[in-house]
């Protein structure tokens, strides 16, 4: 069942699935069957977020 209402991850979301990927996997999960739009993006963000946080460790450790 695909919802159309409230289909779009809000920004704070966004940043925080940026900030900490396994939020964004989780709330991929989440999401999937109801909100496929809201899901698509908080795993793409997640995907994204993973090798920022491997560089900023990296930078951050040096």
């Amino acid at each position: 069942m695909k919802n159309t209402q409230n289909d779009e991850l809000s920004r704070f979301w966004f940043m925080v699935c940026n900030a900490v990927p396994p939020v964004g996997i989780y709330l991929y999960f989440k999401y999937k069957n109801y909100y496929p739009n809201k899901a698509k993006r908080a795993l793409t963000s997640a995907m994204i977020g993973i090798p920022m946080t491997l560089v900023m460790s990296y930078i951050l450790n040096t």
